[in-house]
């Protein structure tokens, strides 16, 4: 998988999961779409986690150096013109 290809799911995957918040926020009794966001939002970590692991963090909170601030080693996501 490219890293456009996995950044475009990883949006897609926030994207879901704060959709799915906004509906909570006026149906906070939907069951069903408390489950539906809960799995989105573990999608979504799992795919910035692989995202991270492969091509560097997308957030300052995805930097995992403990030595080195490896946040901006090479030019941002949107920089890149993929």
């Amino acid at each position: 998988m490219t890293r456009a290809e996995l950044l475009r799911r990883v949006q897609a995957a926030d994207f879901a999961a704060h959709d799915a918040a906004l509906f909570l926020d006026t149906h906070s009794r939907d069951t069903q779409a408390l489950n539906y966001y809960h799995k989105a939002l573990a999608q979504a970590k799992h795919l910035r986690e692989q995202y991270t692991a492969l091509f560097g963090p997308l957030t300052r909170e995805d930097v995992t150096d403990k030595n080195h601030w490896d946040w901006i080693n090479e030019p941002w996501p949107w920089e890149r013109g993929e």
